[in-house]
C-alpha cells in the first residue's frame, strides 16, 4: 500500500549489508590464490587466461543475485570477463590511474551507497563524515569485513578507470564543419528524374533459383557479416504429462464422497461412529484442514475477488450451502458458505500532501504549508467532484496510487493507518474529507463499500495417475523407437495430436525452446562433442517426455543455412533476375528502353540522399545517388537497384542554400557518435582480439 502501509520498514545499516554481501570478494580472492592451473582454463583473451574455478564461482553468484538460469549466468559472466580483460589492457597501455578524489566520486555515485540514508546529510547529500565513520567501523569489524570492503573498493576503482577510458575517447569524438555540411546536404539537396523500371518480381523465382553452395560461398565472401556461433538444428516431439479425463473423474468422485457422512470403527468403544461429511459438519475449518489440499482460508472476499466464472454462484450462496465440484486451474473445488459480512471492504481514493520530516517524504513543504495546500484542494474538489482523479495524478505524493487517480480497492479493516481506516469505514459512499496521518494530509473519498463472504473450500489437485503416466510414457517410447527406425516421428506425433517443433536452430547456452520452455539439458546434449548428426534421445522431464533429433550439426561459424537463406537468397536471386531483365531493357533512351521492356516512363520528384524513397517502389539509395551524379537530361546506364533494374534521366538538381553555420548539425552528429561510442569501442576490441572459448568443452 505504498506510503499508507501500517508496517513501516526501517532500512538496516549498510555496514551489515556490505559486510555480508561482499564476503563474495573474499571468497573470490581465495579461489584466485588456489586456482594454480590444476583445472583447465575456461577461456583465453589475448593470452590472458580466464580461470575456470573463478568463473564458476562468478556464475553461481550471478545466478543467486539475479535469479538467472545457469545458461544466462554463463553468458553474462563470460561477456563481462572478456570486456574487463580487453578494457584493462587498453587502460594499462594508456597508463591511466585513478586518484583518491576520483575514487571517492565513484564510490558516492555507486547505487548501493548513493541512495542509502546512512551516508547522507540532512539535505540528502553524500556526507564525507558519515562515510569516514563507516570506513572506521569496517576496520574495527576485523580482517574479514575489512578485506571485503577493500575488494569492493577495488571493483569500484576498476569501474572508475573504465569510465575514465570511455570519457577520454568520447571527449575526442567531434564533428567537423564539413561533416555537418555534408549531413545538411544529404538532407536538403534534392533531385528529380524520369525513369523506367522493371521490378524483380516480374521474373519467376524458379528462373533465378539459388543453391545452398551459392549461399555458403556468399557468406564466406562476407564472413564478418555472417559470423555465427556453432549451431544445431533440432526436431522434437513432446508428450505432456497431463491428467486424463478419468483422473479428473476419480478426483471428482473422491470430493463427492467427502460431502457425505462416513462410518469409522472406534477402537476405544468398539463401536462404529458416524463422522459428519462436509455438507453437515459443524466445524468446516477443521474438516478442510483435515481433508483438503489447501488449508482453510480465514479471509473474507468481495464478489469480484472470487474465481472467474463462478462469482455469481458462490457469492449468492446462503450460509451453510454447498457449491461444486467446479474446476479452477488444475484443482477441483467444493465450496461452502461460512459467513457473510456487509460493507467489510471499502474502495477509497485519496490525494496525499506530505511535508518535510514525514515518513518516506521528499516534499519541500512545511507541515503548515501542506495543510493549507490540502485544504485548497479539498475546496476545489467540493466545487467540482469530477476533478478528483486528475488532481490526484498531478498533486498526490503517494506514488502507489497517483497514476490510478488515487484509488485503492478492496481495503479491509486494519490495512491502513488508523486515522485513514476509521474515516473510510465510518463514512458513507461519496463522502469526501480531510484526514491527517503521520504521512501527511489526505483528501479522502469513499468510492464504494463491498459486502464480503467467507468460504470453506475443499480442494483436491487433479494429478496424473500411475495408469495415465504409463500411457504417456508408452507414447514417448514409441516415438523414440520410431525415430531410431528412421520413421518420420514428427509426422507420427502430429497424427496423435502431440506437440511438435521442426527445424529449430539453437545456440550454445540457450535456455528456452519453443513449446517446452526451459530445457538447457537438451541444448547441452545437442552441443556435446559425443552427439552426432541424426542422433536421437528421449528426455524425461517433470512436464512430460521430449523426443529430440539433431538434424544438423554446424560448426562452420557461419550463419545456419535456414537463417542465411532468408537473408542471402533474395540478394543472389535479385542479381540473377537483374541479368535476365537487362537483356530485355535494350536501347539508349528512356523511350527505347520502355518500349523494349514493355514498361512506362515515370517521374520521381525532389528526392534526397537521406531519404531515397521512390514513390510506390521504396528504398533505392543507389538509383538516387546515380541521379545526383548524372548530368541534366543525360541518360544513365542500367542500374541494379534494391527492387528492380532502372534507367534514369535526371531532370533537375536543386542545391540547398548555404547556411551561415552548421552548428546544429555538428552538435547532433557529435551527440549520436558519442552515445554509440562505448558499443562501437567494444565491438572493435573484440573483433581484433584473439579469444579462445572453451565453455562448450567444460559445460556440456
Amino acid at each position: 500500500m505504498a506510503v499508507l502501509s501500517k508496517i513501516r520498514q526501517r532500512s538496516a545499516l549498510l555496514i551489515a549489508v556490505i559486510g555480508i554481501a561482499l564476503l563474495a570478494f573474499v571468497i573470490e580472492g581465495v579461489l584466485t590464490s588456489t586456482g594454480n592451473g590444476a583445472s583447465r582454463n575456461i577461456g583465453n583473451v589475448n593470452g590472458q587466461d580466464i580461470n575456470t574455478m573463478e568463473f564458476n564461482y562468478k556464475v553461481e553468484q550471478a545466478k543467486s543475485n539475479n535469479q538467472w538460469t545457469n545458461s544466462q549466468a554463463v553468458v553474462a559472466v563470460w561477456n563481462n570477463d572478456v570486456n574487463e580483460i580487453l578494457l584493462a589492457t587498453e587502460i594499462e597501455k594508456l597508463g591511466l590511474r585513478i586518484g583518491p578524489d576520483q575514487l571517492i566520486n565513484v564510490i558516492k555515485n555507486d547505487p548501493s551507497i548513493a541512495g542509502d540514508p546512512n551516508f547522507q546529510d540532512e539535505a540528502g547529500n553524500f556526507s564525507m563524515d558519515k562515510f569516514n565513520s563507516f570506513i572506521l567501523m569496517m576496520q574495527q569489524q576485523g580482517p574479514q569485513q575489512w578485506n571485503a570492503w577493500l575488494n569492493f573498493e577495488a571493483q569500484l576503482e576498476k569501474i572508475g578507470l573504465q569510465q575514465m577510458y570511455f570519457s577520454l575517447i568520447e571527449g575526442g569524438i567531434y564533428a567537423t564543419q564539413q561533416d555537418a555540411k555534408t549531413a545538411y546536404i544529404l538532407e536538403n539537396d534534392k533531385v528529380s528524374f524520369n525513369y523506367v523500371s522493371v521490378p524483380y518480381s516480374s521474373i519467376n523465382n524458379q528462373e533465378a533459383s539459388v543453391s545452398d553452395s551459392e549461399i555458403t560461398a556468399y557468406m564466406k565472401q562476407h564472413s564478418n557479416r555472417f559470423h555465427s556461433e556453432p549451431t544445431r538444428v533440432i526436431d522434437y516431439a513432446y508428450v505432456q504429462s497431463m491428467p486424463s479425463e478419468q483422473d479428473k473423474e476419480d478426483v471428482n468422485q473422491a470430493l463427492l464422497q467427502l460431502l457425505e457422512p462416513t462410518v469409522v470403527f472406534n477402537t476405544d468403544t468398539k463401536t462404529n461412529d458416524t463422522i459428519a461429511g462436509f455438507r453437515n459438519t459443524k466445524d468446516a475449518a477443521l474438516f478442510v484442514n483435515t481433508n483438503s489440499d489447501l488449508k482453510f482460508d480465514t479471509l473474507y472476499y468481495a464478489k469480484n475477488q472470487l474465481p472467474q466464472g463462478f462469482q455469481d454462484q458462490l457469492f449468492d450462496l446462503n450460509v451453510g450451502e454447498i457449491y461444486g465440484p467446479y474446476q479452477v486451474g488444475n484443482n477441483l473445488f467444493i465450496s461452502k458458505m461460512v459467513d457473510k459480512q456487509v460493507g467489510n471492504q471499502v474502495n477509497a481514493a485519496h490525494i496525499l500532501i506530505s511535508y518535510q520530516g514525514a515518513p518516506s517524504s521528499i516534499s519541500a513543504l512545511t507541515k503548515e504549508q501542506a495543510k493549507e495546500k490540502a485544504e485548497r484542494l479539498l475546496e476545489q474538489i467540493q466545487k467540482d467532484p469530477s476533478a478528483f482523479a486528475g488532481l490526484a495524478t498531478l498533486e498526490s505524493d503517494d506514488p502507489g496510487s497517483k497514476q490510478n487517480g488515487g484509488l485503492y480497492q478492496g481495503i479491509s479493516k486494519g490495512m491502513m493507518v488508523p486515522e485513514f481506516d476509521q474515516y473510510i469505514f465510518s463514512n458513507p459512499i461519496g463522502k469526501v474529507g480531510l484526514v491527517e496521518t503521520t504521512f501527511g494530509f489526505h483528501i479522502v473519498k469513499v468510492t464504494d463499500k463491498l459486502n464480503t463472504v467467507q468460504l470453506a473450500n475443499l480442494v483436491r489437485e487433479i494429478q496424473v495417475s500411475d495408469a495415465t503416466a504409463d500411457q504417456i510414457y508408452a507414447k514417448a517410447t514409441n516415438l523414440e523407437q520410431a525415430a531410431n527406425e528412421n520413421v518420420d516421428f514428427i509426422a507420427l506425433a502430429q497424427e496423435q495430436e502431440l506437440g511438435t517443433q521442426n527445424n529449430i536452430i539453437i545456440y550454445p547456452f540457450q535456455d528456452q525452446l519453443p513449446g517446452v520452455g526451459e530445457q538447457s539439458n537438451i541444448v547441452s546434449w545437442a552441443f556435446n562433442s559425443a552427439t552426432k548428426q541424426n542422433d536421437i534421445k528421449r528426455f524425461d522431464t517433470g512436464l512430460g517426455h521430449i523426443v529430440v533429433k539433431v538434424s544438423v550439426v554446424d560448426n562452420s561459424e557461419l550463419l545456419p543455412m535456414v537463417e542465411a537463406r532468408k537473408i542471402v537468397e533474395p540478394i543472389l536471386m535479385n542479381q540473377k533476375k537483374a541479368q535476365i531483365i537487362k537483356k530485355t531493357m535494350t536501347g539508349a533512351t528512356l523511350e527505347q528502353v520502355a518500349s523494349s521492356s514493355d514498361a512506362t516512363i515515370k517521374t520521381a520528384t525532389d528526392l534526397t540522399l537521406k531519404a531515397p524513397l521512390i514513390p510506390s517502389i521504396g528504398y533505392e539509395a543507389k538509383v538516387v545517388g546515380v541521379a545526383f551524379a548524372t548530368q541534366i537530361n543525360d541518360f544513365s546506364d542500367l542500374i541494379e537497384g534494391e527492387n528492380g533494374v532502372y534507367m534514369i534521366q535526371t531532370t533537375a538538381v536543386n542545391k540547398a542554400p548555404e547556411l551561415e553555420n552548421y552548428n546544429a548539425y555538428r552538435s547532433r552528429i557529435e551527440s549520436m557518435d558519442q552515445n554509440n561510442a562505448q558499443m562501437r569501442i567494444m565491438k572493435v576490441l573484440k573483433d581484433k582480439a584473439k579469444i579462445k572459448d572453451y565453455r562448450l568443452d567444460i559445460y556440456q
